[in-house]
């Protein structure tokens, strides 16, 4: 039996298989070894004035994790699947030029007001920022009580999540309404030419070691965090035409390499925008966690347990 998406602009139709209970997980965004791969290398930009606990936990704890937001897609949990979706992209031109509003609920209503549906139009810039705070909230704790193994755990829970959304933003055609193949107009149907899906799979192609790809390559610290992932967000979505030029170089899924030299420069250079944005955004966490306080009501003291 064949079903169709709910949003057939982006979603594949997917096969079920009768009988056999099926959940069905859509993949978008880099494959999962080059998310894996980026949050691991990730670390390798971490300063020393990083918690040691964090570095150490980044390769194997959060490069676990951020693989997590696309198991959320799942056909099987309706109401996480609608929530979760949007936080993977964002078609900046169904803005129309307009500026990108503070916060998620300003997002929101702009959308309404030029007759989009905001969940068509994407939310990852916001789930960036709010993802970097929940982290920025978690290492105040680790600075409070900094021998919590929980807090610690929490720590790199949210990097891992973090990474994903920050890595999604780095892949140009989750940018723009030219997902799967050109389309006309803001809301038009995609054409599905499998673009995408090439693409994702380019990083994993790349014949170069960590140390060549993190070379030269430093955390920075974003002063003002939304107007540094707005900035990330516009460098990637200038590259949408740069990946249409080189589309018919793009190998397919079962190719092993990649035999053009500017298209693995392209490459190379999109996996070292993930590593050098999801480093940042993690330092920027750290660094700015300095200045939060933590609610006085909030006591992580360890406690008996209750019998």
């Amino acid at each position: 039996m064949i079903v169709e998406s709910y949003d057939m602009k982006r979603i594949l139709t997917v096969t079920i298989v009768p009988v056999l209970a099926v959940c069905v997980v859509m993949t978008i965004g880099w494959h999962e070894k080059e998310h894996t791969r980026a949050t691991q290398l990730a670390a390798r930009l971490l300063p020393s004035d990083m918690p040691a606990f964090f570095v150490a936990g980044v390769p194997d704890h959060a490069a676990h994790v951020c693989l997590d937001t696309d198991i959320f897609k799942s056909r099987s949990l309706p109401e996480l699947y609608a929530a979760e979706h949007p936080e993977h992209y964002i078609d900046l031109e169904m803005l129309r030029g307009q500026k990108l509003p503070g916060d998620r609920y300003a997002f929101i209503a702009l959308c309404h007001r030029m007759g989009w549906e905001p969940q068509k139009v994407g939310t990852l810039p916001y789930a960036i920022c709010e993802w970097t705070q929940r982290l920025q909230m978690a290492f105040a704790e680790h600075r409070r009580w900094p021998n919590d193994p929980v807090i610690q755990a929490k720590c790199l829970t949210y990097a891992g999540l973090l990474a994903h959304y920050a890595q999604d933003l780095c892949m140009p055609l989750h940018t723009s309404i030219h997902f799967d193949g050109r389309v006309a107009e803001p809301g038009d149907r995609t054409p599905r030419t499998g673009i995408h899906e090439k693409v994702d799979g380019l990083l994993r192609k790349l014949d170069a070691t960590g140390a060549a790809i993190v070379a030269d390559l430093e955390a920075g610290v974003f002063d003002d965090l939304r107007a540094g992932v707005v900035a990330e967000l516009m460098r990637s979505h200038a590259l949408v035409g740069r990946v249409y030029a080189l589309e018919g170089v793009v190998p397919d899924q079962d190719a092993k390499s990649i035999d053009d030299a500017e298209l693995e420069a392209f490459a190379l250079e999109r996996l070292r925008a993930s590593v050098r944005f999801t480093a940042s955004l993690y330092r920027t966490a750290w660094v700015k966690s300095a200045d939060i306080n933590v609610p006085g009501w909030i006591d992580r003291a360890p406690k008996s347990h209750v019998n």
